[in-house]
């Protein structure tokens, strides 16, 4: 069984919040086959503890937005590897060190990735004839 439609969206609106808070690698998982806790991981990294931080509350703030919040929070004082548990998607946000070496997308490789694509940068083709 696949990822719902709400949970892909959730995880979209999570992602958009990690890349407006210039967020990098933003991966989106698919773990819905192997765990029955949750749907889709969401990968961040960030290049430094404040980042983490500013990272989680955008994240948080969006979520709110459209109705959800966090039921766990994991590693918030650290600053590390925030774990931002929305039941339907989970939120891991973690420093480049910590992503590197935990290397969740390894872990979970034989998950499906869903492609994300930030809103704020412009695609191939939408400047074309804006002039």
């Amino acid at each position: 069984m696949a990822a719902t439609e709400h949970s892909l969206e959730l995880a979209q609106v999570a992602a958009q919040a990690a890349a407006d808070k210039r967020g990098e690698d933003i991966t989106i998982i698919d773990v819905s086959e192997q765990l029955v806790i949750t749907d889709c991981f969401v990968v961040v990294t960030a290049t430094n503890d404040r980042q983490v931080g500013a990272i989680k509350d955008a994240v948080e703030e969006a979520m709110l937005r459209v109705g959800v919040k966090p039921v766990r929070r994991e590693g918030a004082k650290e600053g590390r590897w925030v774990l931002l548990d929305f039941v339907d998607i989970v939120v891991h946000i973690q420093h480049t060190d910590e992503r590197n070496f935990y290397d969740l997308a390894r872990l979970w490789r034989d998950c499906p990735q869903i492609p994300f694509v930030d809103a704020a940068v412009p695609q191939q083709g939408d400047a074309e004839g804006s002039e």
